[in-house]
């Protein structure tokens, strides 16, 4: 049979299409619309499905949504019947979705869904305030800090002033002091023969080059409040000075060895065992006795300092405890527990005394020798080291 339709005859669809949302669908599960939903913490790629029923043309429905507190205006979807949000915050959405059907007849009150996400536990309230709270307590903690650090560098200051004047006090108890001390007894000595006129000029000759020797040593002691500690210092050539000084008697020999290559020093504790071997021979020279002394430096793993008499030892009394005005054990004692070294004396009256100081190689060395791993792991990272254009 034949059909004839007559389009001006037709009629419109005025009937706007009722619109419904099917299903949430959060990380694979689907949530079915019951009232509100509520979605787990973190919940990503939410999808919400959505349909309108229009039986005339229902390919040809087009629809628009707008989610509530992340969408600012209405999307168009055109006939698509879905809509997709990725990385939604915590909160309270209300998503909304109207239709149109085949003529353009729009349906704007729709259909609407409240759902709400629920946050992480990171994600709380009670979490940043915590936060907050953590950052507050650790600048305060930082400040704190700061103000200890400050006050423990103006203590520290505060220390090496007063070690700098007991390093003073030594230095003139070891130099300038003992040298008037020396010179003041060979006054005494030619007082007691007046009628010896050759001996007198021969005192006072002696007497004038130690009043010399005083001036020198009591301006080096000044200076070296001054003068800056990074100048290099040979010990073998200070050792040898000091050996051919007024002060050791003629009858004593002197033999100096140096054992080891000479390596760069830290000026400070260079200077401390300087001191301990100048006290140490001082002491020899004037209360052992001895007809021989023997200063042996040896450069190795660690710096040793041993100096050897034959004299008539010291009392054990006096080893242990000191004489009683003088401070030179003492201060000895005190220059090798301040750099760390370990001093060892030993003395008896058949053999005389045996004076050794070790010094370990990361206090004395500027710069400690470099181990063969050491050298291997050097190699390999300059092996691996980007090269530069």
């Amino acid at each position: 049979s034949v059909q004839m339709v007559d389009p001006a005859r037709m009629e419109r669809n005025f009937m706007p299409p009722p619109v419904h949302i099917d299903e949430v669908i959060a990380a694979h599960p689907s949530y079915t619309i019951d009232g509100r939903i509520t979605l787990p913490p973190v919940s990503r790629d939410i999808e919400i499905v959505y349909t309108a029923l229009c039986f005339t043309a229902p390919q040809k429905v087009r629809f628009r949504y707008m989610l509530e507190g992340h969408d600012a205006s209405w999307q168009d979807a055109n006939t698509r019947r879905q809509a997709f949000y990725s990385d939604l915050s915590p909160g309270h959405y209300r998503f909304r979705v109207v239709a149109c059907n085949n003529e353009g007849v729009w349906n704007e009150a729709g259909a609407a869904l409240d759902f709400r996400i629920l946050p992480a536990w990171y994600q709380t309230v009670w979490f940043h305030g915590l936060s907050g709270v953590t950052v507050i307590l650790v600048l305060w903690l930082i400040h704190r800090l700061r103000v200890r650090q400050v006050s423990r560098a103006i203590s520290a200051k505060s220390d090496e002033r007063l070690a700098e004047r007991t390093r003073m006090a030594r230095e003139l108890h070891d130099t300038f002091i003992q040298t008037i001390q020396g010179s003041r007894l060979v006054v005494n000595d030619a007082l007691a023969r007046p009628s010896d006129s050759e001996g007198m000029h021969q005192v006072l000759r002696q007497l004038a080059d130690w009043l010399e020797l005083a001036t020198q040593e009591a301006r080096a002691a000044l200076n070296s409040l001054r003068e800056s500690t990074s100048e290099r210092n040979d010990l073998r050539v200070a050792f040898q000075r000091l050996t051919k000084s007024n002060f050791i008697p003629s009858s004593m020999s002197v033999n100096l060895s140096v054992i080891g290559e000479a390596r760069e020093m830290h000026p400070i504790v260079r200077d401390e065992v300087y001191r301990i071997a100048y006290e140490a021979i001082c002491n020899a020279s004037q209360h052992s006795h001895a007809s021989c002394l023997d200063i042996e430096l040896r450069y190795g793993h660690e710096l040793t300092l041993r100096i050897t008499d034959n004299g008539i030892g010291i009392d054990s009394a006096v080893l242990d405890q000191g004489r009683e005005g003088h401070f030179g054990l003492q201060g000895m004692r005190e220059r090798s527990s301040r750099i760390g070294a370990k001093l060892t004396l030993l003395s008896n009256a058949n053999s005389g005394t045996v004076i050794t100081l070790v010094v370990p190689e990361g206090v004395i060395y500027s710069a400690p020798r470099t181990s063969i791993f050491s050298k291997v792991i050097q190699s390999i990272k300059m092996l691996f080291a980007p090269k530069s254009n």
